[in-house]
């Protein structure tokens, strides 16, 4: 393997745990409302809204909008349909908040000392950009989505964080937790890592984080990616 030149990272799931974030921001809201199927509910409308996009039912709209879409759609559903418009608004942000897995920071700190870190999501510039800096998150560069009006698995991301550092797309690695992201990636000539994230979904919903050997490289979280890639 020749070594890349850039890691770019999925976030959502890899970088930062949704499911625990959006779980304790419902609580606060009603302690009675069932967070664990809230925060579900929520992220399950994810990629159908993204595909409304795709399809070009929708014209370019950020996440933080159809995030807001979703919300609104599934409020009812839980018995949250009296929040009122700054509330909405309130909770809409919590994907701005979201917490980053324990073992992040120190890891992305250390593949930062070798490689060029940065986000490929399908979160909005601003999005992200609140994030790392709640959370830390020691970025060289964001990328989004939304720079090229585009989401994953779209070839433009992928072949976008090449063509922004004015490299060859195997010299750029996809890190995520997620296969099809990982496996749409390759197919663009990128190299990949998998990231384990058995609870992404949650303790009750373990995921099946069995390694693809199409991958680049396997690790269970992002210190020992860094380990393997020699930081």
């Amino acid at each position: 393997m020749t070594p890349p030149q850039v890691l770019a990272f999925d976030i959502f799931g890899t970088v930062v745990d949704w499911h625990s974030s959006i779980v304790r921001e419902v609580e606060a809201i009603d302690p009675k409302v069932d967070a664990n199927a809230f925060a579900l509910a929520w992220r399950a409308g994810y990629q159908p809204a993204m595909q409304r996009v795709r399809s070009g039912e929708l014209g370019w709209t950020r996440i933080d909008d159809l995030h807001r879409l979703i919300l609104d759609d599934i409020l009812p559903r839980f018995g949250l349909a009296h929040l009122d418009e700054t509330q909405r608004r309130d909770l809409n942000r919590a994907w701005h908040r979201l917490a980053a897995w324990p073992d992040t920071v120190a890891g992305l700190t250390l593949l930062k000392s070798r490689f060029t870190i940065c986000t490929l999501s399908n979160g909005n510039l601003g999005l992200l950009t609140n994030m790392a800096k709640r959370a830390g998150l020691p970025w060289d560069c964001i990328l989004s989505a939304e720079v090229f009006r585009a989401y994953k698995p779209d070839p433009r991301t992928y072949l976008g964080v090449a063509e922004t550092f004015d490299l060859d797309p195997e010299q750029v690695m996809l890190v995520a937790a997620h296969q099809d992201d990982l496996a749409a990636a390759r197919a663009c000539g990128l190299q990949t890592a998998y990231i384990e994230r058995p609870f992404e979904f949650g303790q009750g919903q373990p995921k099946d984080v069995s390694p693809d050997p199409a991958n680049t490289l396997n690790a269970r979280d992002l210190v020992q990616l860094a380990d393997l890639m020699g930081c």
